[in-house]
């Protein structure tokens, strides 16, 4: 009798193994590409939220969750169209975490989210445009629009007493957005916009671009490209040709290998990246640990975006798209009892039980308007070849 009773347990377990379902959500970034150094941090973060919802065994009674990460290159939108199409029809995800550049996000967005009703919750992508694009209410952001961090910029160099600038971006949709939300805000201040030059990555020499920007001239040379491209062949060409020694870099340009490429040689220089001295981003770093870097720009606007789209299925009862998407901006924001990294099993045990939550994460996430993030921005400056932190605006 009792070999029959352990048999049975045995088997009960087995049967309750194989009834948890196994949900996959897309972790598509540019892990080759122009920020490829930012990706693998990113979707580090990303994981984690998965992990953590696992280990809980509260998501959908018992369900686990499965990373499948595909490459947006950053750049090519069609290699990162045909990468998220693998993603639902091949893989089966139901979300997607990414993208990470505006350009293959909205490519993404139009041409295989929208059409097969999948939830994208992009961690960086930035450009203005997103905020009006046709998405039939799948697309939320964490990271904040352009048009914000075009006035923190200014705001940045004004209080700065910089007067003028030499601008130059790199030529796509986050660059071209972020450049006039830039140009806009800095004139409206009293500031000087010298000249407004588009460089293309993939150059071997910014020479040419460098000398039109030096014979506009400028205060401090704005850099919006990107640090493992053009962005970073601006300044070389700058610091080897005596053009500028001083530099302001949006978010873009953010990251170790500013620090790496240049070190004191771009002292006193200045930038912004999205980022909060809030609680949760202390407690998402100690979370963390040394596993990766907890601290490199958009990793914890991953792991909320992750976080995101399970609280939301949790909220809904369902890993339909075009069901959980109502929920999204629901367990974002207040009313409900505030959830911090660390605290996802909490979290759906709360929605399980029918309460609001009020989730606060790793950024403080507060979704606005057309489900993006309201925005808080780390300035920096560059000192004895570091990046420190100012303040956090």
């Amino acid at each position: 009798m009792k070999r029959m009773l352990l048999a049975s347990a045995a088997l009960a377990l087995v049967a309750g193994a194989a009834s948890a379902e196994e949900i996959k959500i897309g972790v598509i970034l540019g892990f080759t590409g122009p920020i490829e150094s930012l990706t693998p941090s990113m979707a580090d973060g990303a994981e984690l939220a998965m992990k953590e919802v696992s280990d809980s065994g509260e998501l959908l009674g018992g369900a686990t969750v499965t990373s499948v990460r595909a490459d947006s290159t950053c750049i090519d939108a069609g290699a990162a169209t045909a990468a998220a199409e693998r993603l639902i029809t091949s893989d089966g995800v139901k979300g997607i975490m990414g993208a990470d550049c505006s350009g293959v996000t909205g490519a993404i967005l139009s041409n295989v989210a929208v059409p097969n009703g999948i939830v994208m919750i992009s961690p960086s992508a930035t450009s203005p445009a997103l905020s009006t694009a046709e998405d039939n209410g799948l697309f939320f952001r964490t990271a904040p629009s352009d048009a914000r961090q075009g006035v923190v910029m200014s705001d940045i160099l004004t209080e700065a007493g910089v007067k003028s600038v030499a601008l130059t971006y790199t030529n796509n949709d986050y660059g071209k957005g972020l450049a006039d939300s830039f140009q806009k805000a800095f004139e409206a201040a009293g500031g000087k916009v010298t000249i407004v030059a588009a460089h293309e990555d993939g150059k071997a020499d910014y020479s040419a671009e460098v000398g039109a920007l030096a014979s506009a001239g400028g205060d401090v040379l704005v850099d919006a490209g990107y640090v493992d491209q053009g962005g970073s062949g601006i300044v070389r060409a700058a610091l080897d040709s005596g053009a500028f020694d001083t530099f302001y870099f949006p978010d873009g340009m953010t990251g170790s290998k500013l620090e790496e490429n240049f070190g004191s040689e771009i002292d006193g220089s200045m930038g912004a990246n999205p980022g909060t001295d809030s609680p949760g981003a202390k407690i998402f770093a100690d979370m963390v640990g040394g596993a990766f870097d907890a601290t490199s720009p958009f990793t914890p606007e991953s792991y909320d975006a992750a976080a995101l789209i399970m609280l939301a299925m949790q909220a809904a009862g369902s890993t339909d798209s075009n069901v959980y998407k109502d929920k999204v901006m629901e367990v974002a924001n207040a009313p409900g009892v505030q959830i911090m990294p660390g605290e996802l099993g909490k979290a759906l045990k709360l929605l399980k039980e029918g309460k609001d939550i009020d989730y606060v994460g790793a950024t403080a996430v507060e979704l606005i308007g057309p489900g993006e993030s309201a925005g808080n921005y780390r300035q920096y400056v560059i000192k004895d070849g570091k990046i420190t932190t100012v303040k956090y605006r």
